[in-house]
């Protein structure tokens, strides 16, 4: 750097050496850094030093040189690319202050770029490289939003990441994105919206050769089950080379006993693969949703031959569940007017209405119910006029028998009786 500072460099060598440097130092934060020490490259004293701190030395050493304004060999380019690795340092380090200052600095940057291209009348290359800009700061803004859950500002930049055209990012790049948009759509329930980012995600990782499509692949097998999609994910050609590997052999077996609807084999395959599937802190956000959904698929299937049966045998088919968890899911097939029914719960029993047939019978069913809620009124009616009819007779008995002789009582009531 001050070789560089002092001009006696080329800007061939420049470019070329400073991309080998931040190259370097991305490998030392990524654990590479002890055996690039080690083989003399680096010195003692470097060698001892926090990787983290030694790297942001290094980064702050660079954006001096290379500022676009005060530096001693201003070159946008290169201050730009530092400036978003030290961004991305400054994520992991949890550093968010400092992260939207760099942020602000970069945004500023490239609105100060556009401007000029604008005035001088910039051709289409010009664009490219300001698109990829764009994508490399709307990264790094999305991974602070999604770190903060500010899924407002976290889905307008999404969207803007998702809307440029032209320029070329870099695959990991793009699949950091859609990654991370992915977990958006899940975090709003948006199931089928999430598997499909997902889908785009592992393609743009397979295409880095980043070992993270296997764990975006998780995610993508996960959003499918959550949509109840009936569409095998290991069935497209881009998933189906990975279906047998090691890391995904479980989630290959829980997709297929999903849809089939086996509970127990379902749930037996989450509790022998805890540590692929449940290590994973995404995944185990949302197994109990997973479990939700198979069990209400299972219990449609259960109750619908039936138009009155047992909580406990519902229980049963659903590997022995609670109770108080059979009634949750009932409850929530009835209110959504997925099931007709009602629980009676002193009995423990699911009364379900029957299902009707075509339109005809439908009507029909529904004038008998509305005749029998007329007659109902009718039929009280009835009985109150008896009863007074009744009451009167008995009135009109016990005054002839008060006022009359004996003898013409007792014909006044033989008369009456008959």
């Amino acid at each position: 750097l001050e070789c560089i500072a002092e001009g006696d460099v080329s800007p061939n060598a420049v470019e070329k050496g400073i991309n080998g440097m931040l190259e370097r130092v991305a490998s030392l934060l990524q654990g590479g850094g002890t055996s690039m020490m080690r083989d003399g490259s680096g010195s003692s004293g470097a060698s001892n030093m926090d990787p983290q701190k030694l790297a942001l030395n290094i980064y702050d050493a660079t954006l001096r040189v290379f500022h676009p304004t005060t530096g001693a060999c201003p070159n946008e380019r290169l201050w730009f690319k530092t400036n978003l690795k030290f961004g991305q340092l400054l994520y992991e380090m949890n550093e968010t202050a400092k992260l939207q200052q760099v942020l602000r600095d970069l945004k500023m940057t490239q609105q100060q770029q556009e401007q000029q291209q604008q005035n001088n009348s910039m051709g289409d290359s010009s664009s490219f490289g300001s698109s990829t800009q764009s994508m490399e700061i709307y990264a790094l803004q999305i991974q602070l939003y999604s770190r903060q859950k500010d899924n407002k500002k976290l889905r307008e930049v999404f969207n803007k990441a998702m809307g440029v055209r032209g320029g070329i990012p870099h695959p990991r790049t793009l699949a950091l994105i859609q990654e991370l948009g992915g977990k958006m759509h899940m975090q709003a329930k948006e199931y089928e919206a999430a598997g499909k980012t997902f889908f785009q995600a592992f393609k743009s990782y397979d295409e880095a050769g980043d070992p993270s499509r296997l764990r975006c692949l998780k995610y993508l097998v996960l959003a499918s089950m959550l949509h109840a999609s009936s569409i095998n994910p290991f069935d497209s050609q881009e998933a189906r080379p990975y279906r047998d590997d090691p890391e995904i052999a479980a989630m290959t077996n829980l997709v297929q006993a999903f849809q089939s609807n086996e509970i127990h084999k379902f749930e037996k395959i989450l509790q022998q693969n805890r540590v692929r599937i449940m290590g994973d802190e995404f995944i185990r956000e949302y197994v109990a949703d997973l479990l939700r959904t198979i069990r209400t698929q299972v219990l449609r299937r259960v109750v619908r031959p039936y138009t009155r049966i047992s909580l406990e045998a519902i229980s049963k088919e659903l590997n022995n569940i609670p109770i108080s968890d059979v009634e949750n899911l009932l409850v929530g097939l009835i209110l959504n007017g997925t099931l007709e029914g009602q629980i009676d719960q002193v009995s423990g029993v699911l009364l379900k209405k029957a299902e009707r047939g075509g339109g005809n019978e439908t009507a029909g069913s529904s004038s008998r119910l509305q005749d029998a809620s007329k007659a109902q009124p009718d039929l009280l009616a009835l009985k109150f006029e008896a009863m007074s009819q009744i009451s009167t007779a008995l009135e009109g008995i016990a005054s002839a028998t008060a006022n009359a002789p004996m003898k013409e009582t007792s014909t006044t009531i033989r008369g009456m009786v008959h």
